[in-house]
């Protein structure tokens, strides 16, 4: 599966809060779930994961827990270098550096000098990004004829950001935590990309809630070959079934498991966990055919 993953990991300070726990301890265990999306991400053959892990108007927040996601950040890429490199796993750190602790950027250079030769997954980290900031620097940096294709202005992007060249463009954004926004988080890259929303709070989330979202791009990159050309939305609900409209009728492939019915709603409707709603959508088409299934 070679995609462009990336997620805006919300939630680890209401998840502590809601525990009577300062937000320290839900950056912790956040951290936590990180190993483990890592680990699950590579295993499923995403080729590039890129985390939100602490956004430039993150330093906005109180001075403590400021300080306590920066150590935690330098502690991870520490601790976590090693196990990347025996997996074959790239580290690469975007965003702005000038305002990083010292400490902080060797980290950062040191993981990125030892995993440069991992191949298996390139695994970027935003600390201290912006996406505003990032596209205004890139102008500031291009030429001044207006002959930048592209493909130049994203190499000057890259530059902005210290990330590695050539990482695509993003073909899923998760965003756990409730909200239904970017924030700021790779406007440019995720110009065409899924967009995945969960309630679940990033520390709760896992494995399973992964390949949830990843089932879900499936089914839209699968909707050609099922005649579901025009396929507009799903809503994520509950256990185990998925509705889906296209925008005109249309038969699923053979031996599909894909019932069609007569429906005139415009709505998908995919099952996957009862205590989560995740909501993926497009424009609502003037009117649909609906099908079914139990995955």
């Amino acid at each position: 599966m070679s995609l462009h993953v990336a997620i805006i990991m919300d939630g680890n300070g209401r998840w502590a809060q809601r525990r009577g726990m300062p937000r320290s301890v839900g950056h912790i265990h956040g951290a936590k779930a990180v190993n483990g999306i890592v680990e699950a991400a590579a295993d499923s053959g995403i080729r590039t994961l890129t985390l939100y892990a602490f956004s430039s108007d993150n330093w906005g927040r109180p001075n403590i827990e400021v300080e306590a996601l920066m150590r935690l950040l330098q502690r991870y890429l520490t601790t976590e270098t090693r196990q990347c490199i025996e997996k074959s796993i790239r580290i690469n750190v975007i965003g702005r550096r000038d305002r990083l602790r010292q400490s902080l950027v060797r980290a950062i250079e040191q993981s990125e000098r030892l995993t440069a030769g991992c191949s298996r997954m390139h695994l970027r980290i935003a600390i201290d990004y912006s996406s505003q900031h990032s596209i205004l620097e890139a102008v500031r940096r291009a030429p001044r004829d207006g002959g930048l294709s592209v493909e130049e202005f994203e190499g000057l992007l890259a530059h902005v950001d210290h990330s590695v060249p050539d990482t695509g463009a993003v073909d899923l954004l998760i965003r756990t935590g409730g909200e239904q926004r970017l924030s700021d988080f790779l406007l440019w890259d995720c110009a065409y990309a899924e967009l995945y929303f969960t309630d679940r709070l990033w520390p709760d989330f896992g494995e399973p809630e992964l390949q949830a979202a990843l089932k879900l791009i499936t089914v839209y990159r699968r909707s050609p070959m099922l005649g579901l050309a025009d396929l507009r939305r799903i809503d994520v609900c509950a256990p185990g079934v998925i509705t889906a409209t296209t925008a005109q009728g249309s038969k699923p492939a053979a031996r599909s498991r894909w019932i069609a019915s007569s429906n005139e709603s415009a709505r998908i409707a995919w099952f996957a966990s009862s205590s989560t709603r995740r909501t993926l959508s497009r424009p609502k088409p003037a009117s649909s055919a609906a099908l079914s299934t139990e995955l």
